[in-house]
């Protein structure tokens, strides 16, 4: 069944400020290659700290997003969606809700979360051409499955 954002989310946050661990299947493409949004589900929990590589889920404004921490300061935390290659999110550390502690792929494969360690110090036209291959990949994929 699917829930809106808007219903979901702040439930999500209540439960997390409770102590309490959420699974859910993020939307979007900002999180590519790590993190595909509709397939992958990611578990949260309250994080003890903050650092810079953790994905975490962050109310900026009215808004939610889960993106990857490249950058703290003592008065910000900056934000950025690993299939971003441009822009990026700026928030306090009040605003960080969860860290992603566990991403399940297709059939339930784990993912390593320490993948986007060596990402996030690749030049930007490699990233760039990665994204664009795994993309296409993508595209290739729909175009020739079907189902049973």
């Amino acid at each position: 069944m699917k829930k809106s954002n808007e219903i979901l989310l702040p439930e999500f946050e209540r439960l997390i400020n409770n102590g309490h661990t959420v699974e859910f299947t993020p939307q979007g493409v900002s999180m590519r290659p790590f993190i595909e949004g509709g397939k992958d589900s990611v578990l949260l929990r309250r994080p003890k700290h903050l650092k810079v590589g953790y994905i975490v889920l962050a109310k900026i404004n009215d808004y939610y997003v889960l993106h990857r921490i490249v950058k703290i300061t003592p008065e910000q935390v900056i934000l950025r969606g690993d299939g971003n290659l441009q822009g990026q999110e700026v928030c306090t550390d009040k605003d960080i809700i969860g860290q992603v502690v566990r991403i399940k792929g297709k059939g339930g494969k784990i993912k390593r979360l320490t993948k986007g360690r060596v990402w996030r110090h690749l030049p930007t036209f490699i990233k760039w051409f990665v994204l664009k291959v795994y993309r296409k990949i993508i595209q290739w994929k729909e175009q020739f499955s079907y189902e049973d």
